[in-house]
C-alpha cells in the first residue's frame, strides 16, 4: 500500500533530519523511497522555517551578520547529520578522478575527503554563509525559507524517472528514478512561491523580486538537471551522495540568485 502524504513527510523527517520524531514502521523499498523524495521539499519548508526563525532571533543580538550566516550553515548541517555536506565532498572527489564508473564509485565510497571534496565544502559553505548573512541584513526571512525549499526541489529533479540508480544497494538504489510527476509539480509550486515573494516587502508589489526568484529557480533547476545527468553518466547512475551534492549546490546557487537583483 502506498504511503499517504502525511506518512511520507513523517518518514522523510525521520530519515533526513535529527528531529525527535517516532521511527515509522515502513517497508524499506523503492515505493517508500519514492514517496519520501516527493516529500523532501516539505522537509525543506520545515528546515527553512527553522533557519529563518534562527536568523530572525539572532538579528536582534549584537552578533555580526556574517557570523549569523555561518551559524545557519552549521545549524542546517547539524540538523541533517551532515549527510549533504558529505555527499557533496564524495561527489566532487569522484568526478575529479579519472577512470571508468567503477573507479569513480570506489573513490566516492572510500570515506575520506580528498582535495577536491574539501575545496567544494569550503566554497559551498562560504557562499551559503555569506548569502544567509546578506539576506539577514536585509530582513528577507521568506527568501531564506524559499532558498532552503528550492535546494530540496533539486533532489526531486535528480531523482527523475530517466536516471536510474548506480548500485543495487544504498539510498540511491531506493530513490533514484522514482519521480515522474513531482519534478514538474514542485517547480510549479515554487513559481507560486516566487510570486508570493514579491509581496513580502514593504510597500507596493515588487515584480523584480518575483522575477529574480523565478529566474533563479529556473537556472538552479536546469543546472542540477544537467549536473545529475553528467554524474549519472560518469558514475553509472544516481547515488545518495549525488543527491546530497544537489542540495548543497542548489542552496548555494539559489542564495546567490536571490541576491543578484
Amino acid at each position: 500500500m502506498p504511503l499517504s502524504p502525511i506518512s511520507a513527510v513523517h518518514v522523510a523527517i525521520s530519515w533526513l533530519t535529527v528531529l525527535p520524531v517516532p521511527t515509522p514502521a515502513v517497508a524499506m523499498d523503492r515505493r517508500t523511497g519514492g514517496a519520501v523524495i516527493a516529500a523532501v521539499p516539505v522537509v525543506g519548508a520545515l528546515l527553512g522555517s527553522l533557519a529563518a526563525a534562527l536568523a530572525f532571533g539572532l538579528s536582534h543580538t549584537s552578533l555580526p551578520s556574517t557570523l549569523i550566516g555561518v551559524l545557519l550553515v552549521v545549524g542546517l548541517a547539524l540538523i541533517t547529520r551532515g549527510m549533504h555536506v558529505d555527499g557533496l565532498a564524495d561527489t566532487v572527489d569522484g568526478l575529479g578522478c579519472y577512470g571508468p564508473p567503477e573507479r569513480v564509485a570506489e573513490v566516492m565510497k572510500s570515506g575520506s575527503v580528498g582535495p577536491f571534496g574539501a575545496a567544494a565544502i569550503v566554497a559551498a559553505g562560504a557562499v551559503q554563509a555569506i548569502g544567509f548573512a546578506a539576506l539577514t541584513d536585509e530582513h528577507r526571512w521568506y527568501d531564506i525559507v524559499f532558498a532552503v525549499i528550492a535546494s530540496r526541489v533539486a533532489v526531486v529533479a535528480a531523482c527523475r524517472r530517466a536516471l536510474g540508480p548506480a548500485s543495487d544497494t544504498g539510498f540511491g538504489a531506493m530513490v533514484a528514478g522514482t519521480q515522474r510527476l513531482s519534478p514538474i509539480i514542485w517547480p510549479a509550486i515554487m513559481l507560486i512561491g516566487a510570486a508570493a515573494l514579491g509581496a513580502t516587502g514593504s510597500g507596493n508589489y515588487d515584480i523584480t523580486h518575483t522575477l529574480t526568484a523565478a529566474t533563479t529557480l529556473a537556472v538552479m533547476t536546469t543546472t542540477i538537471w544537467l549536473l545529475s545527468r553528467h554524474c549519472a553518466r560518469r558514475i553509472g547512475g544516481i547515488t545518495g551522495d549525488i543527491l546530497g551534492a544537489a542540495i548543497e549546490l542548489g542552496l548555494a546557487m539559489t542564495l546567490v540568485g536571490l541576491l543578484a537583483r
